[in-house]
């Protein structure tokens, strides 16, 4: 029997032999189809549209399962057809299409983010964007149940995410309508193959509540629980608390107000990938006379969207909603399983303010709960 990941390397291989213009060329829009409902219509859009570019389409990054694609999906893909439409030379090592090693080993993506006006960067002045390198936002349990999206949060509907991915990573010879836009945005919260489970998706569709906490079935899960609880003690559930797991509650030490949904655990600061690291220098607006505020970084993250310093390096909280279909983890994919996952936790757990050394069991026990949700 076929893993759920093999049968996920084996539908990208398909995909990425569909060449450019037939399918974009379709009557789709016949008479007949356009009285299709609109989340069908999106599963077209979503499968096959082009949009008249370099061959992908948003099936390309997100696959049946995840929602997202992981190394090992990139290199059956690769072994597939070398030369296959996830393979462009926007997302190869020097954007020349020479090597795709990065993209290969670590299954992220160049995107290409607009400095903003109190943003520059040092040694190199008149920069107007920069690259950095992420992996693709997983689309399980997303959709329907969140309203910020991308790593970063720079897009708030799921249309214009749609959007920007296209024309950040389509290379497009055409726009994409309104219509396609409200059509991939219905297919995916529609659609049962978005949720993790069928109470997130009655959830999402507005038929039912949101799910409580699982109680555990194993000590094991019983005892990791008590991280996610909305409680002193809920370590986890500080930055994974609200119904959606994805907001910050009451008892975070960090100073941020509960309800927030960007946070920096020090990914970007560690920077286990090796990622090119950049001078940012920050200039107050309100104090045009100070000198800037320099961070080092790989990835600022939010900050790259606000301009404000204090957002240097924190991302989107994720959802931990179906978290063990959604391999690899944090913007930079620098965790490959729930176990890398953990061992980056512990580091950050041991500094201040938290001073936490996390046991083997506890680890183990909060493992056990994850694959549980």
């Amino acid at each position: 029997m076929k893993t759920t990941r093999a049968i996920a390397a084996s539908g990208v291989a398909a995909l990425m032999t569909m060449g450019c213009g037939g399918v974009e060329d379709a009557e789709y829009d016949s008479a007949s189809a356009s009285l299709a409902p609109l989340a069908t219509r999106g599963r077209f859009v979503f499968e096959n549209r082009e949009f008249l570019g370099n061959g992908r389409v948003c099936r390309t990054c997100h696959l049946n399962g995840s929602g997202t694609i992981a190394p090992e999906d990139v290199e059956a893909a690769f072994q597939s057809d070398p030369g296959g439409d996830l393979f462009r030379a926007i997302d190869s090592d020097d954007g020349l299409g020479l090597t795709y090693d990065r993209l290969r080993t670590h299954a992220t993506i160049r995107v290409f983010i607009p400095l903003p006006s109190n943003v520059s960067i040092v040694g190199d002045p008149t920069a107007t964007d920069v690259v950095v390198h992420r992996g693709a936002s997983a689309t399980l349990n997303n959709p329907g149940l969140e309203s910020v999206f991308m790593q970063d949060g720079r897009n708030l509907t799921l249309q214009e995410q749609a959007a920007g991915a296209v024309n950040a990573h389509y290379e497009p010879g055409r726009q994409p309508l309104a219509s396609e836009l409200d059509a991939v945005d219905a297919f995916q919260r529609e659609r049962r193959q978005f949720y993790s489970s069928g109470a997130l998706f009655r959830w999402g569709t507005g038929r039912g509540s949101a799910p409580s906490l699982p109680a555990g079935h194993t000590a094991s899960e019983i005892r990791g629980r008590a991280f996610f609880e909305t409680s002193p003690g809920g370590l986890c559930g500080h930055c994974h608390g609200g119904p959606n797991l994805n907001e910050t509650n009451e008892f975070l030490l960090l100073p941020l107000a509960p309800g927030s949904r960007f946070v920096s655990v020090a990914v970007s600061e560690v920077n286990n990938q090796g990622n090119p690291v950049y001078d940012f220098a920050f200039s107050d607006p309100s104090n045009p006379g100070a000198p800037p505020t320099v961070v080092s970084s790989p990835d600022p993250g939010r900050a790259l969207i606000t301009g404000d310093v204090a957002d240097a390096n924190a991302f989107r909280i994720p959802s931990l909603w179906g978290v063990n279909r959604t391999a690899p983890y944090f913007h930079d994919n620098s965790a490959k399983t729930l176990e890398e996952v953990m061992d980056h936790y512990r580091f950050y757990f041991a500094l201040p303010p938290a001073n936490l050394v996390l046991t083997d069991q506890e680890v183990e026990d909060i493992i056990a709960y994850m694959r549980l949700l």
